[in-house]
């Protein structure tokens, strides 16, 4: 697995899709729906604003450190 990332530009879905082995559900879980979404409009040229995603690991994490 290559290394943790915590956020992931909108232009990096490939990245994020190696990240998780290639599962576009896997990549859905990673950047949440919007985050995937948005990265897919990104990918296919549909003209969204350029943006980044927070991943979910690293709200998790947060979530498990500030209780």
């Amino acid at each position: 697995m290559a290394q943790k990332k915590w956020v992931y530009l909108f232009k990096e879905i490939e990245e994020a899709e190696k990240y998780v082995g290639g599962s576009w559900d896997k990549v859905r879980g990673l950047l949440g729906g919007k985050g995937a979404n948005l990265a897919e409009m990104a990918r296919i040229n549909l003209p969204v604003p350029p943006g980044f995603t927070i991943t979910t690991e690293a709200c998790n994490a947060y979530s498990a450190e500030n209780k």
